[in-house]
């Protein structure tokens, strides 16, 4: 958070904070818990960064959403999203698959596990979109792509493929070398 001042500050910011704050006080429950909104950007603090993960919203079920892109707490079944991930990546790279779900681990080895919109009404995918997360989070994606060298961008799925173009591209040509 503390290479992102000010943001909090600016007038679409507030409006998103005084959205959520209206949402956390009706009777229906939202995700993730309010102390784990910002998990995934304290968890993996900016000068560690080296992968972005970036997933479309948290997930909606009761006890699901931990403010971890596709991470859910030990013990709750993991998501069809997360199991095709661990089949790839046992596919591609010879990983076993995990008996959970739990990507703390990734997060506090520099794996940023972002959403695009960080909260969500239960039971109601995509219920928080277009209310200001995405500007929020479009500039912590910017940020990351300018002033950290070296990170890689994962944009599995169409709704993260569609946030590359906050991405600064710095292109290396063989004749570089």
């Amino acid at each position: 958070m503390e290479a992102i001042p000010g943001e909090f500050e600016k007038p679409y910011a507030k409006k998103l904070s005084e959205f959520v704050e209206s949402e956390i006080q009706s009777s229906i429950p939202i995700y993730p818990p309010q102390h784990m909104i910002f998990n995934a950007l304290n968890s993996t603090p900016f000068d560690k960064v080296k992968a972005v993960i970036i997933g479309q919203d948290p997930y909606h079920g009761p006890g699901q959403a931990m403010g971890l892109s596709f991470s859910v707490p030990q013990g709750i079944k993991t998501p069809s999203s997360l199991i095709n991930i661990y089949k790839e990546l046992q596919r591609d790279l010879g990983c076993s698959i995990p008996s959970h779900g739990n990507l703390e681990r990734w997060a506090v080895q520099g794996v940023l596990l972002l959403n695009a919109v960080l909260t969500v009404r239960q039971h109601q995918a995509n219920s928080h979109a277009k209310k200001g997360w995405e500007q929020f989070t479009d500039f912590v994606i910017e940020t990351i792509s300018k002033k950290r060298t070296g990170v890689v961008f994962l944009l599995w799925g169409n709704y993260a493929q569609a946030k590359s173009s906050w991405l600064y591209l710095e292109f290396i040509h063989s004749s570089d070398f």
